[in-house]
């Protein structure tokens, strides 16, 4: 991978969180041969013939080394628990919870103060064909290992409408839910401070996404956050509000071929990026500027701010430096446009 010159500085956080954050670093040095470009290696390699369609990904902070993953559509409620070396440590099951169409999760903390994982089954293909989509909630257990967890649910209108959306992120200042929807004209949605379990909790717009944004998070001390896309990633200030601002810049991404998962691990320092498919790595990519406390964007970044243009869509690179980006936005093309057909039909 590459990072381009506005990437931003990112900030340190707590004495705590970096403590946490550098026992579980350590669990993922991965093999000096693993590496990819510029930094990039290979974190681990996601090989259980359960896990076919990686399509999110947290880091835990409560259990140093622990990634959690999950289905895409069609699948079982489940969650799966990976150790360092990509093996499932454990595996929880969300009683009463069902797994339309899971597309993305989060970690976060309960209604007092526990940590909990969010879990989001707020894909829609069809671009509307569901009233409404559904968030659950589990407690992070306090011991690694296979169980049945009763989720809470939480049910999702958008205030403009029915949409598609695969990306979830839980801000760990504030605890507020985001959603970005997933289409070219993509765009950030922000929950009710406090979620409900009665009614619908409806998201109301706040801002830009990237197009076709796959996943995305917060960074663990809340400072910044990532979307990526199939493409790229691009990372983003967080408003005194909790919310996400303005651009810091991108990160061009290894090649994958279905992009639909990332995360920071407990120390900010590296993003953790996936794919959907059999037998995927997970690249453990540099953040930009993490190793640099600064509270200051590079001047690169703040020109980024200044155009709103930079190349967080333009396209991620495999080994060779091939671009690839364009190949993969006809195929979405294609494949919207078929939605919309059998919609229609």
């Amino acid at each position: 991978m590459s990072v381009g010159p506005s990437a931003p500085r990112a900030l340190a956080g707590g004495a705590a969180a970096v403590a946490l954050g550098a026992a579980a670093t350590a669990c993922w040095a991965p093999p000096a041969a693993a590496g990819t470009a510029a930094g990039d290696t290979t974190a681990f390699t996601i090989r259980d013939p359960r896990i076919t369609e990686s399509s999110g990904l947290a880091a835990s902070t409560a259990h140093p080394g622990i990634v959690y993953t999950h289905n895409d559509s069609g699948g079982v409620p489940k969650i799966y628990a990976l150790g360092p070396d990509g093996k499932v440590r454990a595996v929880l099951t969300l009683g009463g919870a069902s797994a339309r169409d899971w597309e993305a999760m989060a970690l976060g903390k309960d209604e007092r103060g526990r940590p909990a994982i969010y879990m989001g089954d707020i894909g829609d293909n069809l671009g509307g064909a569901w009233p409404y989509v559904t968030v659950y909630r589990i407690p992070e257990p306090a011991q690694m290992r296979s169980q049945t967890i009763r989720a809470t649910a939480f049910r999702i209108k958008y205030a403009d409408g029915p949409r598609n959306a695969e990306t979830l992120m839980v801000n760990p200042r504030t605890n507020r839910l985001y959603i970005a929807s997933k289409l070219f004209g993509g765009a950030v949605y922000e929950a009710p401070k406090r979620l409900r379990t009665s009614g619908y909790n409806v998201m109301h717009k706040i801002g830009k996404a990237p197009a076709i944004a796959t996943d995305g998070a917060f960074s663990p001390d809340g400072r910044t956050c990532v979307i990526r896309t199939y493409f790229g990633a691009r990372m983003y200030a967080v408003k005194p509000d909790g919310s996400p601002g303005k651009s810091l810049g991108s990160v061009s991404l290894p090649f994958q071929p279905q992009g639909e998962s990332i995360t920071y691990t407990p120390d900010g320092r590296y993003f953790l990026a996936g794919s959907e498919g059999e037998n995927q790595p997970v690249y453990k990519v540099p953040v930009p500027g993490a190793a640099e406390p600064s509270a200051s964007p590079p001047a690169s970044a703040k020109a980024a701010e200044k155009t709103g243009k930079d190349n967080a869509d333009q396209g991620h690179r495999d080994a060779g430096g091939v671009r690839t980006g364009l190949f993969v936005a006809l195929a979405i093309a294609a494949l919207v446009g078929y939605g919309l057909f059998r919609r229609r039909g």
